[in-house]
């Protein structure tokens, strides 16, 4: 089985080194370099192609938002988390607009980061529990009737059951839990996910989740 090949980035060198150690715990993954900020990531990114960039967002001369941009204009199959201390609804806006694929913070469990890794790997977005509630406040700022047209209009599109998988997609349930829940088989819930992207123009399932709050769901 092949591994999961990661970069790291961070400006202070041993937390990149701790974290290196952190992710090499699990057999599953391999460092195959660190970097101290966005423009050496996205080079070693454009040179290695790992799988998933671990990448800090606040570091000097190139943060991780140009890392990020960078590495999907190139590689738009490599996978970015953020990793940071940042929680402000300003960076974590900034990161999603250029492309990451998930957004958690230091204070995780190192099995969470793990897991975290992992999970974006697999093509599942993951955001921090303060994290989604910093989206989900922003988003809430749309007034109620707003919110509730925007739904109303999305349930002429979709049918009942699509709503309900959007629902659980916008509250951070993955495809094995959305199918334990609606007892569908996890290949029904992939196909329905896809289906309903298609649908309403959209990229992934984060931009299905921002798009779900929006609209009151």
């Amino acid at each position: 089985m092949s591994k999961i090949k990661v970069i790291i980035a961070d400006d202070i060198k041993i937390l990149r080194q701790g974290l290196k150690i952190i992710l090499e715990q699990d057999s599953e993954i391999e460092v195959l370099a660190l970097a101290e900020n966005g423009k050496e990531a996205f080079e070693l990114t454009r040179d290695l192609k790992p799988d998933v960039v671990l990448m800090d967002m606040r570091m000097p001369e190139y943060d991780g938002a140009y890392g990020i941009a960078a590495i999907k204009k190139e590689c738009p199959g490599i996978k970015a988390l953020v990793l940071t201390t940042f929680d402000d609804k300003e960076t974590i806006d900034k990161a999603i607009r250029n492309g990451a694929d998930g957004y958690i913070l230091k204070e995780m469990e190192d099995e969470k980061i793990i897991a975290s890794v992992k999970s974006v790997y697999n093509g599942i977005n993951v955001f921090g529990q303060g994290v989604y509630q910093v989206m989900l406040n922003s988003y809430h700022q749309v007034s109620d009737t707003d919110a509730m047209n925007g739904k109303e209009a999305l349930s002429e599109v979709l049918t009942e059951r699509e709503m309900e998988v959007v629902k659980l997609v916008a509250e951070g349930y993955d495809n094995k839990e959305i199918a334990g829940k609606l007892f569908l088989s996890d290949g029904t819930v992939r196909n329905s996910i896809s289906r309903i992207l298609e649908k309403l123009n959209l990229k992934d399932r984060t931009q299905l989740a921002v798009y779900a709050v929006k609209h009151g769901i």
